[in-house]
């Protein structure tokens, strides 16, 4: 009995009534994701031009994109964090330097994209904003790096529009651990918990995305806003240390704020990561780079992933993540934060791009969900959180700017 039962779980679709359903939960509260990588992929691909770049269809060869104004529509997208990542090994005035070239970036974009796009800063204005049929954009730092340990340089970029800053990314600071390096601050020192502090003086969202678990603790135990976790996902369904264990997700769900969950395989699926672990062993093993996928991947990884074929990773996958963040942190405390532009290779089946959350949202009605559940999820949830944090601001405005550096 059990085969069958598996199989007809795999071919189990949403209904007509489901797919109506979400389109008139997304008529009223439109996505906001909580990450995007675009403008990395912009200076990348096409030297941070953002005028050579046609964004309302980034489909086409040389560079196709995840991300264009076409899917996004599509997709009933209304609201985006768009990530100001710099690598971790960028460090110092560098590192500064390069975040206000991202900044730049968006911000470019933002302003060739009028009828489109429209910069947001705080709750209020995304509502606004999707209300008009625009794109509320918001901006991200991601990775404490990029303040260079200057809580001037924070109060700057926040100045700048910045609204979330990732206090890690996969590397340790001297203030903040990262879930992927070795540890240097026994999770959050005495700088890390003034970061976290001026974060909430400036109604700045704290990102406990790519942290260590200890300094996820760390910042629960100082915060006084509740905190987001822009593109992460569940531990227990797929062990990687970029995931969240269960007692950190009830713990956020309990200090009020939001995981939201990630689209890359990588972090959505054990056997993926297995099968991209071997993949990149053979890779290095002939000398060829390991993190180009598909068609345009060199010849002989083409040969060796027609040999092995990835295993499937699908919209159900993704929406596992999503119910087993909400069993943790309760369905007020769980979003999306598809992390496109920064999937190397393809996102689950049927989320391969922004047009497709409405079709992880009907999975989620198939499954039971309720429109005010599913409106929570799309944008309620990460919006009440921002209005938190900006409600914690206005308690602190009293409070004198930390003036301090890291040691």
């Amino acid at each position: 009995m059990i085969l069958p039962l598996l199989l007809l779980a795999q071919v189990a679709q949403p209904s007509p009534a489901d797919v109506a359903r979400v389109e008139r939960v997304l008529a009223r509260a439109p996505i906001v994701d909580g990450h995007n990588d675009l403008a990395w992929e912009i200076r990348e691909k096409y030297d941070g031009k953002v005028e050579a770049l046609d964004l309302r269809d980034a489909t086409r060869p040389p560079y196709p994109l995840q991300t264009d104004i076409a899917r996004l529509r599509s997709g009933r997208v209304g609201g985006q964090f768009w990530s100001v990542w710099i690598p971790a090994a960028t460090t110092g005035a560098q590192a500064v330097e390069m975040t206000l070239e991202q900044i730049d970036i968006v911000r470019r974009m933002v302003a060739a994209h009028p009828r489109d796009f429209a910069l947001a800063l705080t709750a209020a204005d995304v509502r606004a904003i999707a209300k008009q049929g625009r794109v509320a954009s918001l901006i991200g730092v991601e990775g404490g790096h990029q303040i260079n340990g200057r809580l001037s340089v924070l109060r700057q970029y926040h100045a700048l529009g910045v609204r979330y800053m990732t206090l890690t990314h996969g590397k340790s600071l001297d203030w903040a651990d990262s879930s992927t390096d070795d540890p240097r601050a026994n999770g959050l020192n005495a700088f890390g918990r003034q970061v976290v502090a001026e974060m909430n003086r400036l109604g700045m969202l704290v990102d406990v995305s790519h942290v260590a678990d200890t300094t996820m603790r760390a910042v629960l135990a100082v915060t006084k806003a509740p905190v987001i976790a822009s593109h992460s996902n569940a531990r227990a369904l797929a062990n990687a240390p970029r995931n969240i264990p269960d007692d950190l997700l009830g713990a956020i769900g309990r200090n009020g704020g939001v995981v939201m969950v990630n689209f890359y395989p990588a972090f959505l699926s054990a056997e993926w990561r297995a099968w991209d672990a071997a993949r990149t062993a053979h890779a290095k093993a002939i000398g060829v780079p390991a993190n180009v996928y598909g068609a345009n991947a060199p010849a002989p990884l083409v040969a060796w992933d027609s040999a092995h074929p990835a295993p499937r990773v699908t919209i159900a996958t993704v929406a596992d993540h999503v119910e087993h963040v909400a069993r943790m942190a309760g369905r007020a405390g769980v979003g999306l934060g598809g992390d496109f532009d920064g999937i190397n290779g393809t996102g689950p089946e049927g989320l391969t791009g922004v047009d497709g959350y409405p079709r992880l949202l009907a999975e989620l009605a198939r499954r039971g969900w309720s429109d005010a559940d599913l409106a929570g999820l799309a944008s309620g949830n990460i919006l009440r959180v921002m209005e938190a944090a900006e409600a914690a601001a206005r308690g602190l405005a009293t409070a004198t700017p930390v003036d301090a550096t890291a040691r």
